[in-house]
């Protein structure tokens, strides 16, 4: 009674105050909490959004080297695989004589050369009239061959080789069996040891007999070579179109990538890829039919879509 007694009325506004101070700090706290809820779960529905697709700007679409391909109609290959290597074309290969015979005083092409028609090989004097002249290219190419050096005599010899090697020829080895399937005029799609190497030519010649030493014939196919892609000596391998059949909607095959045992291809959406599971069809090596799952226009990635396979699996093992 003494205590209560000696407070004073100050000293009893101070206490009620800090009573109500308590009470509302109380009552406030859950209000707190429950203003806050809403975002944590705009956050968390934002993350279940984002969830399963890969984000990659325009740069690093670029820099991972993601090749970007629309589906569309397209035309499935039926065809016939074989072995072939490359060849010059033999009918754009000439053999250089002298005109004349005589002593060549100087050569001007070497082996490897490229050289254009009318430009000179090398001078000869003449042994009748002491006279000297040029040899001349009869057409633009490599030097293949040269026997010429100066000093030496030139009669009726082969002095150079030339070989315009705009075009070449891939000559094919085709089994007895397969001879039936071949026709001039067929498409044939060849590729080289580097799978970037690939090029679109037509069947020119099928040999009307074979060869006892390995019951093989022979096939050539004309391809055009301007851009020197094509060396002489190479091996390749081909592909004769023996039909073709349109489907209404197909990807390039490297699209495709396997994900919990689905075949998926990765759409583009705004700036995410998605993995879209789809049901494949009839396939040629290069397109595949695509019967569910995608539809006309759908931007995909169809070269190194692996990486946004290894990316998406890396989001998965950090959750």
């Amino acid at each position: 009674m003494k205590t209560k007694a000696s407070l004073t009325p100050a000293a009893l506004l101070l206490t009620a105050l800090a009573l109500a101070a308590c009470g509302k700090a109380e009552t406030s706290a859950p209000e707190t909490a429950k203003a806050e809820s809403p975002a944590k779960e705009g956050a968390e529905g934002a993350h279940e959004e984002d969830k399963g697709r890969v984000k990659l700007s325009a740069e690093q679409i670029k820099t991972a080297n993601i090749v970007l391909a629309t589906a569309e109609p397209a035309r499935i290959r039926e065809s016939m695989p074989l072995y072939g290597v490359i060849t010059p074309n033999a009918e754009r290969v000439l053999q250089v004589s002298a005109r004349f015979p005589g002593v060549i005083q100087s050569v001007s092409k070497k082996v490897g050369d490229a050289v254009k028609k009318g430009e000179s090989l090398a001078i000869i004097e003449s042994n009748e009239s002491l006279r000297s002249y040029a040899l001349i290219s009869p057409l633009s190419g490599v030097v293949t061959e040269r026997s010429a050096n100066p000093g030496a005599q030139a009669g009726s010899e082969s002095l150079f080789t030339v070989a315009d090697l705009s075009t070449v020829w891939v000559q094919l080895s085709l089994f007895p069996r397969d001879v039936a399937k071949v026709r001039v005029g067929q498409s044939v799609r060849v590729k080289g040891t580097d799978a970037a190497l690939s090029a679109e030519g037509k069947l020119v010649y099928v040999a009307p007999f074979g060869s006892a030493a390995n019951q093989t014939l022979s096939a050539r196919v004309l391809l055009d070579n301007n851009e020197r892609r094509w060396s002489p000596g190479l091996n390749v391998t081909a592909e004769v179109t023996l039909a073709e059949t349109a489907v209404p909607l197909a990807i390039l095959s490297s699209a495709v990538q396997n994900l919990e045992s689905r075949d998926v291809v990765f759409v583009q959406h705004e700036e995410a890829f998605e993995p879209r599971p789809v049901k494949l069809g009839r396939s040629d090596g290069e397109r595949v039919e695509v019967l569910e799952g995608l539809t006309a226009g759908d931007r995909y990635a169809a070269a190194n879509s692996f990486i946004l396979k290894a990316d998406l699996g890396k989001g998965e093992v950090e959750e």
